[in-house]
C-alpha cells in the first residue's frame, strides 16, 4: 500500500511524505466467512442431538454445583441478558438431573379433632397420600350405608325400646304413687295439656268449682292445704324426671357407642391395614375412630321428637358437607404408588408468583353473609409442589408481588412452608381463618435475572446473599473456534428437531454462525443469545418454506436476517431520508475547516443502526478552555463530557508547552437534539480542534469513530459495524465515488462482520476502511498532510500538522500577552486619571 493511496490523492501531495501510514483493510479482514466444508456434514439430519450448555463452561459447573449440594443457603441466581436462553436451558438440565433423583414425600392436611382452626399436616412415602384419601372416601361411604342400617336392626330397635320403656315406668310409678296418695285424701290428679291439677273429691266424685266454693271455708282451707303439699311433692317428682331422661339418653348412647364402636372398627380396620407403618397416619386414624363413635348421629338424619338421638334414619351421602370433617386435602403427591408410572423429583416453573401462588392460600365459601372455612379449603402452592425438587422464578417478577419476595425468603430461612394471606398481613378481613401446620420445606430455588438485579439485591438485601450463594452466569458469546462450531451446529440441529423445522444444510449453519459472530459484534466469537439465534432458525424456515424449499440453505438465512431488518428499520430509513434530502446536513464530498463527519448508534429495543453527524469546532484566543456545547446545555452524558475533557488534556501536554494555552475553543454534534452519550466521537473532535487550529481542511468523504487517550492513542468503541454500515448507507445514497469510507481504531478490525454488500464494495474499491492507532495517523489521513513528529530540537516540522497547530498556540498565547499587558497599561492610565 503506497502513501499515495492511503494519504492523499493525485495534485494533493503534502509537503513531506509523513511517517505515519494507517492501514487500508483488505476485504478479507471485514467479514469472516465460514467455509461449509469445515462443517462435516451435509444436513443437520446427521447430526447428533446436542446435551448439556452451548459454550457455557462456567454456567454448568455452577448450576452442577448448586443442585449438588445439600447445605441450607446453597440456592442458585441464574444472572445473564434474557436472549441468552439461560431460563431454558437451566430447566433442561433441571429436568434431566430430577429424572435421576427420587420422588419426594406427599403431604397432606387433615382435620384437627382438638382443634379444628390448626389443621394437621401428615409426611407420607411417595404416591401414598392418594391411597389415604381414597381409603378416607370409601370408609366414609361404607359408614354412611352400615351406620344407618346398624340402627335400623331389630337388636338395636329392642335395646332401645327397652330402656324407653324402663324410664317411661319410672316416671309412671313416681306418679302413681303421687295418685295414690292424693286419692287417699280425697284429691285427684288431673292430666290437662297444660300440665298437671288437683281436684278435691266428694264420695269419689270430683268437686266442681260452684260445688267448693259453698263448702265451708275451714273444709276449704283444709283442702288448700292438702293440695299445697301434694303440689310440692308433684313438683319435686317432676324435678327428678329431667334426670332421669338424662339416664335414658345416657344409656342410648351408650347404645349407640357401642353397637357404632363395632361398626367403624370393622370398617376402619382395611386402612388401619394399609397404612399400619405409618405412626402419624395410625395417629390419625385413631382420632377418626374416635371422633366416628362420638359423632355417629353424623350418619343419620333424625325423624324423632329428640334433637339429639340418632333414629331410623335415610342414608347422609358421603359428600355431605358435615362428612368433610373425615377427608384428606392432599397438597402434594408423587402419584398414585399402585401405578408403575416412574415417580421423579419434580421441577416447578412458577410464571406468577404472587404470594398466594406461592406458598398457597386458604379459601373461604359464604354461608348466610358468613365466610367460612376449614383444612379442605387449603390449596398448595408452588412451593408445595416443588417440595424435595427444584423451583424455577424470574427475579424482577417475584420482586414486583406484594410480600411474596419476604414469604420466600422466610421459607428458605425457617425450612418451612407456613400458608399466609396478604389481607391477614394488612388486617384487612376479620373472617374465621385457619392456622394450618406447616410443612417442612427441601427444595433448590433457582432464581433468573439480569445482571444488574443480581448485584442490586447483593448490595440492598442483607438476606440474600446469605439464601442466595450460588451465582449461575451465563457468558453473552464464546469463542469461534472449530469445536464450538461443531456444537453450534448441533445446536442448530436441536432447535430444528424441537420444532420439526426443515433440515439446515451446511451453508445455512454456516450463514447463521457468520450472523452469530455479527451478534455478538466479533469475528472471533460466537453469541450465546440462543432465544435470538432460535427465533432466526424459526424464520429461516418460514422462507425455506415460501420458496418452496424442502431445505434451508444460505440464502433463506441471509432472507431471514434482511427481513427482520426490513421490519424494524424504519426510523433508520427516515434517519438515511433526512440526510438523502439535504435537511439534515451532512457533507460526502470536498474538504472543510473546522468539519468533520462523526457517526454514532441508535438502538431502538433489539434493533440498532448507524448515522453520520456533523461534528464542528471554532477556536479563537481565550483563556484555554474547551466548551463541550451538549454539556453546556445539558445534553451531553457524563462519559462524553469526559472524552472532551481528555482531549483537551491531550492538546494542553502536547503543544507550546512552554506557553499557556491561550486558546477558546468550542465544539459541538450539528442538529442534534437528543441526548449524547459515550466517549466513541472524541477522537473526530480531538480531529476537528486539530483542523480548526491549524487552518487545514478534512476530507469530508470520510467518516471517524474512535475514543482518544491522554497519550494519543486510538481506542477501541462498540458498534463499529453498524457505524460502518451507517455511513455506506449514506454514501451509497447519493453515489459512491471510491473516495468514500471510515476510519477506525485498529483494535476494533477484529470486530468487523459487515454485511456483504459493503465487502463487495470494499473489493472493488468503492469504499474504504482505514483502521489507526494513533491520532497522528488519522489527521494525517484526513488532512491530506503529514502530522510530523518533534525533531531533537523539540520542533514539529514547519508545514506539518502539529507544526501548524504549535504555531497557531504560540500565535495566541503572544496575543493575549500583548492583550493582557494593554488592558493592564489602560487601568494604570486610568488609576491616574482618577487620582
Amino acid at each position: 500500500m503506497s502513501n499515495d493511496a492511503t494519504i492523499g490523492d493525485a495534485g494533493h501531495e503534502p509537503e513531506s511524505p509523513p511517517p505515519e501510514v494507517p492501514r487500508l483493510l483488505p476485504p478479507t479482514a471485514l467479514r469472516v466467512e465460514c467455509d461449509p466444508a469445515c462443517l462435516g456434514f451435509s444436513t443437520t439430519s446427521e447430526l447428533e442431538p446436542l446435551s448439556g450448555f452451548f459454550g457455557q463452561d462456567r454456567a454448568a459447573h455452577a448450576i452442577r454445583f448448586g443442585t449438588g449440594i445439600r447445605q441450607p443457603g446453597y440456592n442458585c441466581f441464574v444472572l445473564g441478558p434474557a436472549a441468552a436462553g439461560g431460563q431454558r436451558a437451566i430447566r433442561a438440565f433441571l429436568c434431566e438431573r430430577a429424572r435421576a433423583e427420587p420422588a419426594p414425600d406427599d403431604f397432606a392436611y387433615v382435620n384437627n379433632f382438638d382443634d379444628s382452626r390448626r389443621p394437621r399436616a401428615l409426611r407420607l412415602p411417595p404416591g401414598r397420600a392418594q391411597l389415604l384419601r381414597n381409603d378416607m372416601q370409601e370408609l366414609v361411604g361404607e359408614l354412611g350405608i352400615s351406620i344407618p342400617s346398624l340402627f335400623e336392626s331389630e337388636e338395636y330397635k329392642s335395646r332401645r325400646r327397652a330402656v324407653d320403656e324402663a324410664f317411661e315406668n319410672a316416671q309412671e310409678k313416681a306418679l302413681e304413687a303421687l295418685e295414690t296418695k292424693a286419692g287417699s285424701q280425697d284429691i285427684a290428679i288431673l292430666r290437662t295439656p297444660m300440665g298437671f291439677a288437683f281436684a278435691p273429691k266428694e264420695n269419689g266424685q270430683i268437686v266442681t268449682p260452684d260445688d267448693y266454693r259453698k263448702l265451708p271455708r275451714d273444709r276449704r282451707e283444709e283442702i288448700g292445704k292438702k293440695i299445697e303439699a301434694l303440689q310440692d311433692e308433684l313438683r319435686s317428682a317432676l324435678e327428678k324426671i329431667p334426670q332421669m331422661d338424662k339416664e335414658r339418653r345416657k344409656q342410648i348412647r351408650s347404645i349407640n357407642n357401642e353397637m357404632a364402636r363395632s361398626a367403624i372398627k370393622v370398617a376402619i380396620a382395611d386402612v388401619y391395614e394399609h397404612f399400619k407403618d405409618i405412626p402419624a397416619v395410625t395417629s390419625f386414624l385413631s382420632g377418626v375412630e374416635h371422633d366416628l363413635v362420638e359423632n355417629v348421629e353424623l350418619f343419620l338424619k333424625p325423624t324423632g321428637t329428640q334433637e339429639d338421638e340418632p333414629a331410623a334414619s335415610t342414608v347422609i351421602p358421603a359428600r355431605d358437607t358435615r362428612l368433610r370433617r373425615y377427608a384428606v386435602n392432599v397438597m402434594v403427591s408423587s402419584g398414585d404408588c399402585s401405578k408403575d408410572a416412574p415417580r421423579v423429583a419434580p421441577v416447578v416453573h412458577e410464571e406468577h408468583p404472587t404470594l398466594a401462588n406461592l406458598i398457597g392460600r386458604i379459601e373461604h365459601v359464604s354461608h348466610m353473609g358468613a365466610l367460612l372455612t376449614d383444612f379442605t379449603l387449603i390449596q398448595p402452592g408452588s412451593l408445595h409442589r416443588a417440595n424435595g425438587g427444584y423451583i424455577i422464578i424470574d427475579a424482577l417478577s417475584i420482586l414486583r408481588q406484594p410480600f411474596a419476595w419476604d414469604a420466600l425468603k422466610r421459607a428458605l430461612r425457617t425450612e418451612v412452608i407456613a400458608v399466609e394471606s396478604a389481607l391477614d398481613q394488612m388486617s384487612l378481613t376479620s373472617t374465621t381463618t385457619l392456622e394450618p401446620e406447616p410443612i417442612p420445606l427441601s427444595i433448590k430455588v433457582v432464581l433468573v435475572g439480569d445482571r444488574q438485579l443480581y448485584h442490586l439485591l447483593a448490595g440492598l438485601d442483607p438476606d440474600f446473599p446469605k439464601l442466595f450463594k450460588v451465582q449461575v452466569e451465563f457468558d453473552d458469546e464464546t469463542v469461534r473456534s472449530a469445536e464450538n462450531l461443531a456444537l453450534f451446529s448441533r445446536f442448530v440441529a436441536n432447535v430444528i428437531r424441537d420444532w420439526k423445522l426443515r433440515p439446515f444444510d451446511a451453508g445455512a449453519v454456516a450463514a447463521l454462525s457468520e450472523e452469530a459472530s455479527r451478534i455478538a459484534d466479533d469475528s472471533e466469537r460466537l453469541s450465546l443469545h440462543t432465544s435470538r439465534l432460535a427465533d432466526l432458525v424459526r424464520e429461516t424456515d418460514y422462507w425455506a418454506g415460501e420458496a418452496g424449499a424442502t431445505t434451508s440453505a444460505r440464502e433463506h438465512v441471509e432472507k431471514a436476517v434482511a427481513e427482520q431488518t426490513r421490519r424494524a428499520d424504519r426510523i433508520r430509513e427516515k434517519a438515511h431520508e433526512a440526510v438523502a434530502r439535504g435537511i439534515v446536513l451532512v457533507d460526502l464530498e470536498g474538504e472543510k475547516i473546522g468539519q468533520i463527519n462523526g457517526l454514532s448508534v441508535l438502538s431502538i429495543g433489539d434493533f440498532r443502526f448507524g448515522r453520520p453527524t456533523r461534528i464542528t469546532a471554532r477556536v479563537r484566543m481565550g483563556t484555554g478552555k474547551v466548551i463541550d456545547i451538549e454539556r453546556e446545555v445539558e445534553l451531553g452524558g457524563p462519559i462524553h463530557s469526559k472524552g472532551v475533557l481528555i482531549l483537551s488534556s491531550f492538546l494542553a501536554t502536547r503543544y507550546a508547552l512552554d506557553e499557556p494555552i491561550s486558546m477558546a475553543a468550542s465544539l459541538v454534534f450539528e442538529q442534534s437534539y437528543g441526548g449524547v452519550e459515550g466517549d466513541s466521537a472524541s477522537a473526530a473532535e480531538l480531529f476537528v480542534l486539530m483542523s480548526a487550529l491549524s487552518g487545514l481542511p478534512l476530507r469530508q468523504s470520510l467518516a471517524v469513530t474512535g475514543s482518544i487517550n491522554q497519550l494519543g492513542e486510538i481506542q477501541a468503541i462498540g458498534g463499529v459495524n453498524e457505524k460502518i454500515e451507517g455511513f455506506f448507507d449514506v454514501c451509497a445514497g447519493r453515489g459512491l465515488n471510491g473516495q468514500h469510507g471510515v476510519i477506525i481504531p485498529a483494535s476494533n478490525v477484529k470486530h468487523l462482520m459487515l454485511r456483504r454488500e459493503v465487502v463487495k464494495a470494499a473489493s472493488d474499491g468503492r469504499f474504504r476502511i482505514y483502521a489507526i492507532r494513533h491520532v497522528d495517523e488519522g489527521i494525517a489521513l484526513l488532512a491530506r498532510r503529514a502530522a510530523g513528529e518533534r525533531t531533537c530540537e523539540g520542533a514539529f516540522p514547519a508545514g506539518s500538522v502539529n507544526g501548524l497547530i504549535e504555531e497557531k498556540l504560540r500565535t495566541y498565547a503572544q496575543l493575549r500577552r500583548r492583550y493582557v499587558t494593554g488592558a493592564a497599561i489602560g487601568k494604570t492610565g486610568d488609576d491616574k486619571i482618577d487620582a
